[in-house]
């Protein structure tokens, strides 16, 4: 599939040259073995703002993630969180950031309010302010009561807020979520959505990467589309949904055999071909009401006739579709395993 480049160019240089961002990373590049798993990231992350790393598994996210956490020293490239460089300024950086990833590195063996207090002792901070500190997450993630449990009695939704707590025990500026929300509940998901949004309004910096469009949409100011290492594309959501210039058609067929059939019929309408899923068939077109109707004629000369008809503004599942010619799925990112 041909790729669409939507990157704002404009953007990156304007926060350079404001010296607007919180997050700066020109020209990574990350190779494992024979797999390239950064090829030239920029990014450019303003204060007080949650930025979108957007893509499918071993795109690079986590990699990205890695490099400017000092976790991961790229091949070339230069990366800088608050002004620091990440190789010359590592604990400069440390200091400076909180990381929560796809699994709560927390001990469960410790109860929760243990947990705090250690992360709190390892930054150093004075005794008394991290009981305080600790008293005061709790209660901030709903915890207060599971605080004196050991972690091992904890829910997967307990411990991801846990995470996150000990990622902000030093209140750091800049924050790096990796996959926070993989494999929660949606009540789980949501609330943690809401922790994320009032830390930024109080003025923290969110990297978020996800494959949860609904996430992504929600919580990002701007999201960067990552693909096979490079940055394919850049933007708000609405910037990104709107640079497609389409609507999409979806017809709802008896069953999957049909929908085929429709398929088929129809793989001429649209600016590429349609996609089925199940028994839905999604055609993108240019002019929506025509084309409706031109589908529907379609379909009646070859006695298809469809259960249900829309039309709706392109999502951002429907940019990830077009961009990487693959649906955003939640799983783990293959970088975890030392390739992306």
């Amino acid at each position: 599939m041909a790729r669409k480049s939507f990157r704002s160019f404009k953007h990156f240089a304007d926060n350079v040259r404001m010296g607007n961002e919180a997050i700066l990373a020109t020209g990574l590049f990350k190779r494992f073995g024979d797999v390239v798993a950064l090829d030239g990231i920029d990014l450019a992350v303003p204060r007080g703002t949650v930025f979108g790393l957007l893509g499918p598994n071993g795109a690079g996210k986590t990699t990205a993630v890695r490099v400017l956490t000092t976790l991961l020293r790229p091949d070339a490239g230069v990366a800088r969180v608050l002004g620091r460089d990440v190789l010359a300024e590592p604990e400069a950086v440390r200091a400076s950031i909180g990381l929560a990833g796809q699994y709560a590195a927390v001990d469960e063996n410790l109860t929760g309010r243990e947990n705090l207090r250690l992360v709190g002792r390892l930054a150093h901070l004075s005794r008394p302010l991290v009981r305080a500190r600790a008293d005061e997450l709790l209660e901030r993630f709903n915890l207060t009561e599971a605080g004196d449990r050991t972690v091992r009695t904890y829910s997967g939704g307990m411990r991801r807020r846990l995470d996150l707590a000990a990622s902000l025990v030093h209140r750091p500026p800049v924050l790096f979520l990796d996959e926070p929300t993989t494999g929660l509940d949606p009540r789980s998901r949501m609330d943690l959505w809401g922790v994320i949004e009032d830390l930024v309004s109080d003025g923290t910096t969110v990297l978020l990467t996800t494959q949860y469009l609904e996430e992504a949409d929600r919580l990002a100011e701007r999201i960067a589309v990552v693909d096979r290492g490079h940055v394919i594309a850049e933007g708000t959501p609405a910037e990104l949904k709107a640079a497609l210039g389409t609507t999409v058609l979806e017809l709802t067929m008896a069953g999957e055999g049909s929908a085929l059939q429709a398929a088929q019929a129809l793989h001429l309408l649209g600016v590429k071909p349609p996609t089925v899923e199940g028994s839905v068939v999604m055609v993108t077109v240019d002019e929506g009401p025509r084309l409706l109707l031109e589908a529907l004629r379609i379909l009646d000369a070859e006695e298809l006739i469809p259960a249900g008809a829309t039309l709706r503004e392109p999502s951002l599942d429907d940019v990830f579709l077009t961009l990487t010619g693959e649906h955003a799925t939640p799983a783990p990112d293959a970088s975890l395993r030392g390739a992306a």
